[in-house]
């Protein structure tokens, strides 16, 4: 490829644009790959590759596992151009979507993360990564949450989006409900330093650990719905300094290790 406006790279150079990448997602199912090993795990998961573009230098180290698909070389400069910025990891890749499961197949999994209403990318990819390290065996996004096959939530999650399944709620208001039913305990992370502390609750056989978003945490109805609000102490020094939580990526990293202790 000798120049980013050649038409078969309309995925990648078209995918710059957040608005129109949605109507992409929707219309042909797609979502990009970047670096090596992001793409071998997409590739491992089961995503079927529309087309590759590399450099040269990437090329064979990606050869065992691009068998007969369509692939791409260009110089860093191309490259750069159609990314729309340097792609140090040095190949993309376009990959089919696959479609998602409902949310009852993964009610016989044993431990949930519950996502309300996340709506940074990278805090999602964050959290995927984080679940993944820590024994959480599936994800459950509410209608709003943003898109773990989004650009920089594969990038950030350094692929574990792929490893760990996932479900989309239809139906954000009864949704906690339908988990109730199948069995699980649902435990709501706030702030609160009146809940439970995440290391002292009684877990159940099944626990779902809920979520809120990025700036006001997770919403009244879903605190209410919940068996019991968990904490994470601070210490009396930071509550009188005035830190009185964490961002949300490093609250899901201390609870989910705090689900660990059941498992």
């Amino acid at each position: 490829m000798t120049s980013a406006d050649d038409p078969r790279l309309a995925d990648y150079t078209r995918m710059r644009d957040v608005e129109l990448r949605k109507s992409l997602e929707a219309e042909r199912g797609l979502f990009l790959a970047e670096g090596e090993k992001v793409i071998r795990r997409a590739i491992g998961a089961g995503y079927p590759i529309r087309s590759v573009l590399t450099t040269q230098r990437w090329l064979e180290s990606l050869a065992d596992v691009l068998g007969d698909a369509t692939v791409y070389v260009a110089s860093d400069e191309v490259m750069a151009g159609i990314a729309g910025f340097p792609v140090h990891r040095g190949a993309m890749a376009s990959m089919a979507r696959l479609p998602l499961p409902p949310v009852d197949k993964l009610t016989g999994l044993r431990r949930l993360l519950v996502l309300e209403d996340l709506v940074d990318h990278g805090n999602v990819g964050a959290i995927f990564r984080c679940a993944a390290a820590l024994g959480v065996e599936g994800v459950i996004l509410s209608p709003r949450c943003a898109d773990p096959l989004y650009r920089r939530s594969v990038k950030v999650s350094m692929g574990a989006v792929f490893s760990i399944p996932y479900a989309r709620m239809s139906d954000w208001f009864d949704g906690l409900d339908q988990l109730r039913k199948a069995g699980f305990q649902t435990l709501a992370l706030t702030p609160d330093q009146e809940a439970t502390s995440i290391d002292q609750v009684e877990l159940g056989e099944r626990v779902a650990l809920l979520l809120g978003s990025e700036g006001d945490g997770l919403s009244s109805h879903w605190l209410a719905e919940a068996d019991v609000p968990v904490c994470i102490p601070m210490s009396a020094a930071a509550m009188a300094a005035g830190v009185d939580s964490l961002n949300v990526v490093a609250a899901a990293a201390i609870a989910c290790h705090g689900l660990m202790r059941a498992t």
